[in-house]
């Protein structure tokens, strides 16, 4: 005020540093009314009434809902105060944890579906945005970001929620029926149709698994007809068979 009210008194002057100075003096006051965030229809306000209002306008930065307050009437705040924290919900980041041995199969940009307790039935279609470069160390698992549409707001923050992520294709994969590995916690087992009525165990190195299927890297090729059902009872027959045959070699009693 003082700055315009001084520029009014100067602005016939006959001597042009003095002009000039007043001219500077207001464009410098209102630089730092800006720099200090004073709303534009505010100074436009002051300049037009030459007014002091004893409250003024802090507007936000961004659209969206207050999820928390920070500020109350008569508090003394600075520019460390949290005055409000607000959220914009038009769009929700979805953090998963990816095990190492799964980490080689998804990249950014990877579709993904999500579905959440509070609305059954409900698939949510989204991206993965971000994956970040570091492991946590006490689940030993990397951290990836997704992001979801969510114009309606149906889906809360801190909510917990099934993903699925379209990994990538494998062409040329050998696949089996996941029920057909036998699993002995040192190795995985196959077993293959010899002949009618004859199977054999097969040691195979298996990959990734997806929707009932498992990859086999080494152990069987297409075309091979394996269990997939009663599995367990070939397995501990064979090992009754074996355990007979060596009893009844020479030199056992």
């Amino acid at each position: 005020m003082l700055a315009l009210q001084n520029l009014e008194t100067l602005r016939e002057s006959k001597f042009e540093d003095v002009r000039r100075g007043a001219e500077s003096l207001v464009s410098t006051s209102l630089e730092r009314l800006r720099l200090l965030d004073v709303p534009k229809h505010q100074i436009d306000n002051l300049s037009k009434t030459l007014e002091v209002k004893k409250g003024m306008h802090i507007h936000s930065p961004a659209a969206g809902v207050i999820t928390s307050i920070g500020a109350r009437p008569g508090q003394y705040v600075t520019p460390q105060t949290k005055l409000y924290t607000i959220a914009d919900l038009s769009k929700v980041w979805v953090f998963v944890d990816i095990y190492e041995d799964e980490l080689p199969w998804v990249a950014v940009g990877d579709k993904a579906t999500i579905e959440v307790a509070a609305l059954p039935g409900r698939k949510f279609a989204g991206v993965l945005s971000y994956i970040y470069p570091y492991a946590e160390s006490m689940t030993r698992t990397i951290k990836v970001r997704m992001e979801f549409d969510n114009p309606d707001a149906l889906l809360k923050p801190d909510m917990y929620a099934d993903v699925a992520i379209a990994a990538r294709e494998l062409p040329d994969t050998t696949v089996v029926p996941s029920e057909a590995i036998i699993r002995s916690g040192t190795r995985e087992q196959i077993f293959v149709q010899r002949a009618p009525g004859k199977f054999e165990p097969r040691d195979v190195t298996v990959g990734i698994s997806s929707e009932g299927w498992t990859e086999i890297k080494a152990g069987v090729v297409p075309g091979e007809n394996v269990v997939v059902s009663a599995q367990f009872l070939i397995d501990s027959e064979s090992k009754l068979r074996e355990a007979a045959a060596k009893m009844q070699e020479p030199g056992n009693d």
